[in-house]
Formats: structure tokens, sequence, C-alpha cells
């Protein structure tokens, strides 16, 4: 089919034939192979669904060999993780309810033309091979990307089309709704997002299409597959002795983890209470809670408009934010929204300190970064504490893209921008208290943003006809509802967002109605925020490297640098700045106190200086000769000084007066225009003092 001006092709039948299901999908020159594979047996005790999706670029597929020692491909990029995250939120909600067998989603860029991206082709592949394999799934799936040029919604553009587009969003449903959202836009309104959203669903559906006419050519047969059938009496027994304390507690005013017990405590009641009659039914029991659990939480939602901590659902809940909090950051700020909590702070580095993007794309740099860290205290609970999990990282990256539009250019602050948010605390939002941590560290660090982001997370309780939106989840109404929308912006727009369901889909009423509800809040957060610091500081902090710009000749930046750097080097060493140079002769030096930029700018300054005619300068011997010296007057700047130059009376022998290394102040007599060689003077020297000593003698009174 086309779409957007390409071609995009589904192939199956030829590769990966003893997968469950494999399709090669090409869009462009970009081609992305995705195979299914599910287990025929479920692992015993298992009560979650285990789906693992990867997506992985081959470089390959662009012509480069890895870097690195061992020349292959190895652990997953934050690119190839962000897209795994992609393709995994939007369809697992399309897998039958207590499905359990493991399942393995496995998509590979084997050729890309730079241009269009691999990622939403890979989802449209994963949800293809699903169609075509014996594995029970509520498809067909399909993704897009949404941009904006001159007003026009684009769908999939290109890699050069977005960088004139005004937004970035990718969005994944089904022919009847849209399961899923992510994106950032240039302050868009509501109502554009809205219309965007709305522009995809149009070209998901002809997708869609395009997917069953390829399953039924296949014409494959699902394997069979029935829910364990539940213990009715069990249910009935847990239900009637767990429901009327379950709805005491909900409606009970008590903090997360004083909620967490008495669950703790109800259960084991429960479990006491029917150990002999039920033996070994731990797990089914556990079950019958949950269920209990969900549905009364959610009855007294849509019922009574109340909420587990007693909000309404429009209701925020209280908010302090403390800037300027760690003594010796560049900036940072403390954010808490009820039970989350984010201490962030903030570095300004320099240009060294940009991070190098390597990956199908042109090899890029970037400026500006946020890092999300939730450690397990967050929750009260031990847990693995070791590398960065892809939870974490797509919240940081949500987080990144929601504050990057509000930085001033790089031209006006050439800095580099690093944020760490670590969460001490969390129940619900914790990626949106990241953005409005993220706000205040800036400002209070002195970053000129244009204008103050702020996130919440909206939730959604569905049941029929019957919906709530809610404002500001916790993190039960997110386990236990059915969406988590995260919105993020200023008072002018949205900059960033992410939705996520958990049922078959939403309508865009709901998401009409979310959107609205979201800047409500959002407007009331920056109020809160505005009162802890209004606008930006005036300045950047004491222990932040203080930049300071000058500018050479574009013919001068090898000597700056000098053979191998030596010159670079040297200046580093002696002032203690940091330097660097751009193609355009422009030189940035960071320093931590004027006097060592001083020095840097002063050593670039005499390496760049042009000897003048008529100029006194203080050099050094370099070489002697029978004819005379050769005297460094400035960095690497060599003038003769003739041996008939180098004193009023008459020199026999250089030596006998310069040695190599001696200081000696000469004056330039002359330049060669055709060759540039200098021409200096130690005699003029001696003359110009003698003449200013007897000027200054006849001033004399008598």
């Amino acid at each position: 089919m086309e779409l957007g001006g390409r071609t995009l092709k589904l192939e199956t039948g030829k590769l990966a034939k003893q997968a469950n299901g494999a399709v090669m999908a090409t869009y462009g020159d970009t081609v992305v192979l995705c195979s299914v594979v599910a287990a025929d047996t479920v692992k015993e005790g298992q009560d979650f669904f285990p789906l693992q999706v990867e997506f992985r670029e081959k470089t390959a597929a662009v012509g480069k060999i890895p870097g690195g020692f061992f020349k292959r491909e190895a652990r997953p990029s934050e690119k190839e993780i962000l897209t795994a995250r992609l393709i995994d939120r939007p369809i697992r909600p399309l897998f039958p309810e207590d499905f359990m067998y493991d399942t393995q989603v496995i998509c590979t860029v084997y050729s890309s033309d730079q241009e269009n991206d691999a990622d939403v082709i890979g989802a449209v592949a994963a949800s293809a091979a699903l169609m075509v394999s014996n594995i029970p799934f509520d498809g067909p799936m399909s993704e897009v990307r949404v941009g904006r040029v001159n007003g026009e919604y684009i769908v999939n553009p290109t890699h050069t089309q977005l960088k004139d587009s005004d937004m970035d969003m990718v969005v994944g449903g089904t022919e009847d709704s849209i399961v899923m959202v992510e994106g950032d836009s240039k302050e868009a309104s509501e109502s554009d997002v809205l219309g965007a959203i709305r522009f995809a669903h149009e070209n998901i559906k002809k997708i869609c299409q395009l997917q069953r006419e390829l399953a039924a050519e296949r014409n494959v047969v699902k394997r069979e597959f029935a829910p364990p059938a539940a213990n009715t009496e069990l249910a009935s027994e847990v239900k009637s002795l767990a429901s009327k304390i379950m709805a005491e507690i909900h409606r009970s005013d008590v903090t997360k983890d004083e909620r967490s017990q008495k669950y703790k405590e109800l259960y084991e009641s429960i479990t006491e209470a029917l150990k002999e009659k039920y033996p070994e039914q731990d797990k089914a029991i556990a079950k019958c809670f949950d269920d209990i659990q969900y549905y009364d939480m959610r009855e007294m939602i849509l019922t009574e408009g109340r909420r587990l901590d007693g909000r309404k659902t429009t209701e925020i809940r209280p908010i302090t934010c403390e800037v300027g909090y760690l003594p010796r950051n560049h900036g940072s700020a403390l954010f808490t929204r009820g039970e989350t909590q984010s201490l962030t702070s903030m570095t300004l580095g320099t240009k060294s300190d940009q991070q190098i993007i390597d990956g199908l794309l042109p090899e890029e740099k970037k400026r500006f970064m946020l890092h999300y860290n939730f450690p397990p205290f967050s929750t009260g609970e031990t847990g693995r504490y070791g590398g960065t999990g892809r939870r974490e990282i797509g919240h940081g990256h949500l987080a990144e893209r929601s504050l990057e539009g509000m930085l001033p250019s790089e031209e006006d602050f050439p800095y580099t921008i690093r944020i760490v948010s670590d969460i001490l605390e969390s129940n619900g939002s914790s990626s949106m208290a990241t953005v409005c941590a993220g706000t205040l560290a800036m400002m209070d660090g002195g970053v000129q943003i244009k204008r103050p982001v702020a996130g919440i997370a909206m939730g959604l309780i569905k049941e029929g006809d019957r919906v709530a939106v809610l404002s500001d989840i916790l993190g039960n109404e997110d386990f236990l509802g059915d969406m988590d929308f995260k919105v993020c912006g200023t008072t002018e727009g949205i900059t960033g967002f992410q939705m996520d369901i958990k049922i078959k889909g939403v309508s865009f009423e709901v998401m009409e109605t979310a959107l609205a509800q979201a800047k409500a809040g959002r407007l009331h957060i920056l109020d809160v925020m505005k009162e802890a610091l209004a606008e930006p500081r005036a300045k950047i902090s004491e222990y932040a490297p203080h930049l300071y710009t000058m500018t050479v000749p574009v013919d001068m930046i090898g000597a700056v640098i000098g053979p191998g750097g030596k010159n670079i080097r040297h200046i580093i060493e002696m002032s203690g700045a940091e330097i660097n140079i751009d193609d355009d002769g422009t030189v940035v030096i960071a320093a931590l106190s004027g006097e060592s930029a001083a020095i840097a700018q002063s050593m670039i300054a005499k390496i760049t200086e042009v000897p003048e005619k008529g100029k006194t300068y203080k050099g050094k011997v370099v070489k002697t000769t029978d004819f005379g010296a050769f005297v460094e007057i400035l960095p690497g700047k060599e003038g003769l000084l003739h041996i008939s130059q180098i004193d009023k009376k008459r020199v026999a022998k250089v030596e006998d007066v310069l040695k190599r290394g001696d200081m000696i102040t000469v004056k330039v007599l002359e330049i060669d225009k055709a060759t540039g060689k200098v021409s200096l003077s130690h005699k003029a020297v001696m003359e110009d003092e003698e003449k200013a000593a007897a000027g200054k003698t006849e001033e004399k009174p008598a």
C-alpha cells in the first residue's frame, strides 16, 4: 500500500519459518524483520504475562562496522530500548486476559535508508507477525508517526521533514480506537494534539486492513486458549469475608503505607480462615482478593466520585517546592506532590561534555541530558539495585523531550546541561514530578528557559458507558485503572505526552476530556511552582564553569591547537581552563575563575597576534647562526635579528652576546609582504630608549 508517498510492503512465508510467525516489513529502503514465538506450555505457578519485546539495529544496515573493541553489536542502545517500549505497550493489551505463556517478539533492522525511521515499521511488523502466527492476538494494531509542517499533518515524516516539524508524535491503535500515544510538540494546543491523533488513526485503519489481507492469505488457525475456570465457590467466600472491610479501607483517609498494612492484615485473616477448607490455594485466594480490591476501588470512583485518598476526580494532591536545596550543585530542586517526591540536580558542562550518539543515523552530539533514577526504597521495598532499567530510560526520555523545547539556544547559552532526578518517594506520577523538579532546578541554576514546564498524569476508570477521568493519579489508580496519560506543557501549550491503555482502547471523547482536565491541572501546578521561583536566576552558580567567548581567524585555528595539540594542551595546563574551538574560529573558554580565563585568553591572543612593523616585543632566542639570531617574538612566530642589529657597537660573533634561551627586547623593522619574513632590531630599541631618556632630561626645569 502507499503511505505518505512511499510504499509499505509486508511479506511472510519466506524467512524465519520455524517461528510461530514472521513478517518482513519494507518502507522506502528501510527493512525490518519481526519474528514472534510463544511457548507451548505455561510454567508452573506462572501468574503474569511474560511478554518480551526486543528491537535491534544492525549497523550493516547503513554500511557501518560497530565501534568498540569487539566490533559487534552488544547490549541495546537507548534508542533500541525506547523503540522496544513503543512496540510492547500497544500490543500488550491485545493478548487474551490470563494468557500466561512465555512470548517473545524480536524486531531486527536489516536495512536503513536513514530517512524512514524503523521504529513504527517494527511495530507494524510485530502486529503483522502475530496476525499470521497461531498465537491468540486481538489485533491488528498499527503505528504511525505524525509530524506537522506549515500547519499540515504528515504521516511518517522523514528525518529531514522532522527538522521543520513542530510536532513529533507516535500513535498506536486498532481499527476502532487508540491504544498508545507518545511524542513532543512546540507548545501545541490540546485541539492540535487531538487533531494529530485523529489524522494518525485514519492511516492506522488502512494499515490494519493491509495486515488483515496478509493474514487472510495465510489462513492461520489460532491455537485454542481458554482462561482457567474460576472457582466460584472460593471467590464467593473470599468476597463475603473481604468486601465490607475492603470498602472501609478504601474509604478511610490513610497513607499508602497504612493502606498496604491494612490490605496485608485483611489478606492474612482471610487465608487463615480458609486454609483448612482450601489447602494449597494461596494463589487462587490472592487472585480473588485482588479482584475484590480492583472492583471496589473502581466502583467507589464511578458511583461516589471518591478516590482512595479522599480526593475528587479533578483534585490535585498538595504540592511543595524547594529550590537551591543542595549547597554545591549548579542548580537543585525538591518537588513533592502527595507521596511522590523528586530530588533533582542540574549540572552545567562544556562542549566536551556533550554526549555522542552513534547508531544508524549519522553521528550527532547531544547537549541536553535528563537521567531518571527509581531506587526500590522509593516504594518502601527492597529490590535489585544495578543498571538502569527500561522503565527508568522511558520515563527519563519523556521528561527530557518535554523540557528540551524550552531551552535557550546553544548560541545564547553554550553549556551542556545534565539533569538527574532521583525519586525518593513514589505513589504515582514520578516522571511528571521529574518534569516539574527539572524545570525548577534549571531555573535555580540560571538557565534562561523560555517558560516553565509542568507535568501531570491522568487516569481512567471505565465500566461500560460509565467513565471517570482522574487527575494526578496514585500508584494504585495506575495499577488498577485503565489508562495512564501523561501530559506536560507550559502556560502556552503542550510540550510532551505519553498515553498507555490497558483496555482495548479509548474514544476521542475520553481523550478530549483528559486533555482539558490535564490543562487545568497543569496550570494549577505551574502557579504553585511560580511561588517557589518565579523566573530563572540572573546568574549561574559560582561553582559552575563560567564561559568566555573570543574569536580567532580561521586560518589561525591550527596555530592555536599546535602540532599534535601541543599549544592548546600548554594553555590548558598553564591556565587551568577548558578550551573548545569551533570550525568557524569561535573559542569557548570554560573557567571557574576570571583569572584562569584571562590567562587562557592572553595566551590565545598572543598565538593569533600578527606582528606589526615598528612594534616592540620581548622574545626568546631559539637559534643562533653566524649572521644573526632567530627570536620567537610571539608563540610560533620568529624573526631574524641580524648580527648588525644586535647592538649599537660592532658585534664580532653572535654567541659572544646571545645564546639560545636568552630573552631580548626587539623591534620589528620590516615584514616581507611576499614571504612574511620578519626583520628585527635590538639596536633600534636601544636608540629609542636613549631618545626617550634625552627627552626626559630636557623637560627638567633649570
